[in-house]
């Protein structure tokens, strides 16, 4: 997964990896090989809260099914941040009727499990661009609101 310039802080990006069973957050490090990108691992949504809280997380891959709670408790507790990341669920049933659920309340992407690296690529690329494009436009907005 390439990103821009090494050089640019921007450019490295904070993967959050949120799921009760470590075979997901394996097989995302295994897809997530790029030194650019750093991979966290939580495993409920307590510890996922706590992680978005303290560190700057552009994008998070969430289990769907997440003990107690889904990921939809995730998902309105980070919309209501001020930068919030993008969120991609991940789901063994990843339907239809799951994806326009996960997209109606504000969910980045929906991917199958087992992960597909193409597919995971693309998600998390596209999610973090999304990300550091909101960045970018709540930072010019704030900074012309105080001129």
């Amino acid at each position: 997964m390439r990103k821009p310039s090494a050089t640019n802080p921007a450019a490295i990006f904070t993967v959050l990896s949120v799921s009760p069973l470590e075979e997901d957050h394996s097989s995302l490090r295994t897809i997530i090989s790029d030194p650019m990108c750093v991979l966290l691992k939580a495993g409920d949504i307590v510890a996922a809260l706590a992680l978005v809280r303290q560190l700057e997380v552009s994008v998070v891959l969430c289990e769907r099914d997440l003990l107690p709670g889904t990921y939809i408790d995730l998902l309105e507790q980070i919309k209501a941040m001020p930068n919030p990341p993008s969120l991609i669920v991940a789901s063994r049933l990843a339907d239809e009727r799951l994806w326009a659920e996960a997209l109606n309340l504000g969910a980045w992407d929906v991917l199958a499990t087992p992960l597909d690296r193409n597919e995971v690529v693309r998600s998390l690329k596209s999610g973090w661009l999304h990300w550091r494009s909101q960045r970018h436009l709540r930072t010019k907005a704030a900074t012309q609101a105080d001129n």
